[in-house]
């Protein structure tokens, strides 16, 4: 068994031409047809590469060696076994890495090769720097290993003072048998640049056609709570909410896309004094509300009609606060008077999430009223709890300014509710990951409650991820706050609408409504318009603020959705205006190899495979417009390929297709692999044809 395995190995390393592909994928498409088997084959070869290391260590130590013959006849016999274990490694790594179906995080890799080097190089320090990263310059190589300057700096500081060149040179002394790296070479003060294998990538990239566009392995399945978009009820939402959505949505398909449980809330502001207000104004305006549903149509006026009532009406005033006295006893009258207002806005707010693809669980501030008076009762009975002016406050540790948890009135606070959220979402929900996506001014409250949520001992922010992933303001082209004309807070819907209409003058203006069906230029319309408000959002780094241009994002120039929607288009049709069908280019992946000999084929493949890179950073920091950013790069790498290297030669007098070149449809099919899923990711719907 281990023979074979022997075997595999050489045969999947050796072989450069495309039969070599076909066996090498027939090898392990079989082990992959059955896990138990594959499984098997893994702890068998583990068990060898044990038992092996164990006849390498006792042969270290020989006794009883009287006869030089008997020494040189086991040395060589050491010799041996350390050839055929480092042979079986790097066979177990292959197979590992192509018949695994997830796509293969070449940094990660890379890293795990250099953090054993780095440490067998200086096993003095204690968490020595690994700093692995793609090479900018593509003529000194794929990646670039940057840790010896650091190591220098960290040695001379325990008084040892060693070149960076030097410590370069024994980490690429002691860097591991592998199954990647063609190889390094030292340059500078001590970079390492770290060329790939290409016959390595070129089966990648199968692996991907294969098998298609697969999240990285996942160690375990997380519970991730993403509380995103929560517009207030009674209220349109505004353009205010839109980067909440955007955001929070995008997030949410990520997070599903890597294989997590995501839980995606909406904490809509469904409970307050205001209800008070707006429960009198449906009395006096709709008597007979508990057995006609009242019309209204527009609820921001009967908001504005009831608050200028109770900021000029007395008695109005008192018989609201009366209102919601009754409404939090919930007495039946008033919450059905409560639920009409709230259901009236959720149809409000399901036209948005409609035209932009969103779901989402609503579950407002009145989920939490109950649970309130539990967390208060548990901060008072810790200690926590101090009085001021007839509040209860909380000072958590490090900050200046208090939580409110009760008010005067003895009513409960955004603070409150916020807290008792958060307890939900860890002890009932059980979450690993909660993240908040509001605006940037809400950082200073956030960080109070997460400090007190810490303070009482409700979680570990080593174990648990609580975050807030905050956003800049949408500004106007006049750089001011994005207002109408009159001053007033720009309607979402108003914004939406008016994205469909200059998208539809755009796609006549390229006369589309020529060439398309009807059916086909709304899917179209939809598509450009609705892409481009999230792309154009998506695509700046949330944390600044935004220049909102519909000029900018229907540009089919540059960075945008716009130019984006069209690339992809195109790639997708290559295959289909050279009569190239899908099972024809599943055929070829299983048969062919991927070819990378030209420079532009070379670098394109390698940016396809910089993609589980891409989204394990936007893990670590929640920053959406590098996804982005690496989409706009992996279309132009395309481009400067297709302008450079023939996919489809044709006659030039007939037009007729004359030759096809299937490894370069295949890199074109592979772009558009990943293209479609970064799409998916950031919430945009492309279409075939535009």
């Amino acid at each position: 068994m281990c023979r074979e395995a022997f075997q595999i190995c050489f045969i999947s390393h050796e072989i450069p031409h495309p039969a070599g592909i076909r066996v090498s994928l027939q090898c392990f498409g079989k082990m992959g047809d059955s896990v138990t088997e594959y499984t098997a084959r893994l702890q068998q070869q583990e068990q060898e590469i044990q038992s092996l290391s164990a006849e390498i260590e006792s042969l270290k130590n020989p006794q009883n060696l009287n006869s030089s013959a008997r020494l040189d006849e086991l040395r060589e016999e050491n010799s041996r076994l350390k050839y055929r274990l480092n042979i079986l490694k790097r066979g177990l790594q292959e197979e590992r890495t192509y018949c695994s179906k997830s796509m293969l995080n070449i940094n990660h890799r890379l890293q795990e090769i250099f953090g054993e080097a780095i440490r067998a190089s200086c096993p003095e320090l204690d968490n020595p720097p690994l700093a692995v990263a793609p090479n900018q310059q593509a003529k000194f190589g794929d990646y670039q290993c940057n840790s010896a300057m650091a190591m220098a700096q960290m040695l001379k500081a325990k008084g040892m003072k060693i070149n960076p060149r030097e410590i370069a040179e024994k980490i690429i002394q002691n860097l591991p048998d592998n199954e990647l790296i063609q190889k390094t070479e030292i340059a500078g003060p001590g970079f390492i640049n770290i060329h790939l294998k290409r016959p390595f990538v070129s089966r990648l990239l199968s692996n991907l056609l294969i098998n298609g566009v697969q999240p990285p392995p996942l160690s375990s399945r997380k519970k991730v709570v993403v509380d995103f978009s929560s517009p207030n009820i009674a209220k349109e939402m505004h353009v205010g909410h839109l980067r909440s959505t955007i955001i929070g949505d995008s997030m949410c398909r990520l997070f599903e896309f890597l294989g997590y449980d995501v839980l995606r809330l909406n904490h809509v502001g469904d409970w307050g004094t205001q209800f008070g207000m707006l429960i009198a104004h449906l009395q006096d305006k709709f008597p007979d509300y508990l057995t006609v549903s009242p019309p209204i149509s527009d609820l921001q006026a009967f908001y504005k009609e009831s608050k200028k009532r109770f900021d000029e009406e007395e008695d109005f005033k008192k018989r609201a606060y009366l209102c919601v006295v009754k409404l939090q006893s919930k007495e039946p009258d008033f919450i059905k008077g409560w639920n009409l207002i709230c259901d009236v806005s959720r149809k409000e707010f399901q036209r948005v999430y409609d035209c932009l693809d969103i779901q989402i669980i609503e579950r407002g501030e009145s989920y939490y009223q109950d649970m309130m008076t539990k967390v208060v009762k548990e901060l008072e009975e810790k200690g926590f709890v101090q009085l001021d002016e007839g509040r209860k406050i909380v000072f958590p540790p490090g900050q200046s300014i208090p939580l409110t948890i009760v008010k005067s009135d003895g009513g409960y606070t955004y603070d409150t509710s916020d807290l008792a959220a958060l307890h939900q979402r860890i002890f009932t929900e059980k979450a690993d990951i909660i993240i908040y996506v509001t605006d940037s001014g809400q950082a200073t409250h956030f960080q109070l409650v997460f400090a007190a949520a810490q303070m009482i001992g409700w979680y570990n922010p080593q174990v648990t991820r609580v975050e807030h992933a905050g956003f800049g303001v949408v500004l106007g082209e006049d750089k001011k706050k994005f207002k109408t004309r009159s001053g007033d807070t720009v309607r979402l819907m108003d914004l939406l609408d008016e994205g469909l209409k200059r998208s539809m003058d755009k796609l006549k203006e390229k006369e589309r409504d020529k060439v398309l069906t009807p059916e086909e230029l709304t899917t179209a319309q939809r598509s450009v318009a609705f892409g481009c408000i999230k792309y154009a959002d998506l695509s700046h780094n949330r944390i600044n603020d935004y220049v909102f241009s519909f000029d900018k994002m229907l540009d089919d120039r540059g960075n945008t959705a716009a130019y984006l929607l069209y690339a992809f288009t195109r790639i997708r049709s290559i295959a289909r205006l050279a009569n190239i069908d899908e099972a024809t280019l599943r055929k070829a992946a299983e048969t062919s190899e991927v070819l990378l000999d030209h420079e532009k084929e070379w670098k394109l493949g390698k940016c396809i495979l910089r993609f589980p890179e891409i989204l394990q950073k936007i893990l670590d920091d929640l920053l959406l417009h590098t996804l982005c950013d690496y989409l706009y790069e992996l279309a132009t790498t395309f481009t400067e390929f297709y302008d450079s290297c023939y996919c489809v030669e044709k006659d030039r007098q007939t037009g007729e297709v004359v030759k096809v070149n299937m490894w370069r449809m295949l890199l074109c099919e592979a772009t558009a692999a990943i293209m479609a899923k970064c799409f998916d990711i950031l919430g945009i719907n492309p279409v075939s044809k535009m």
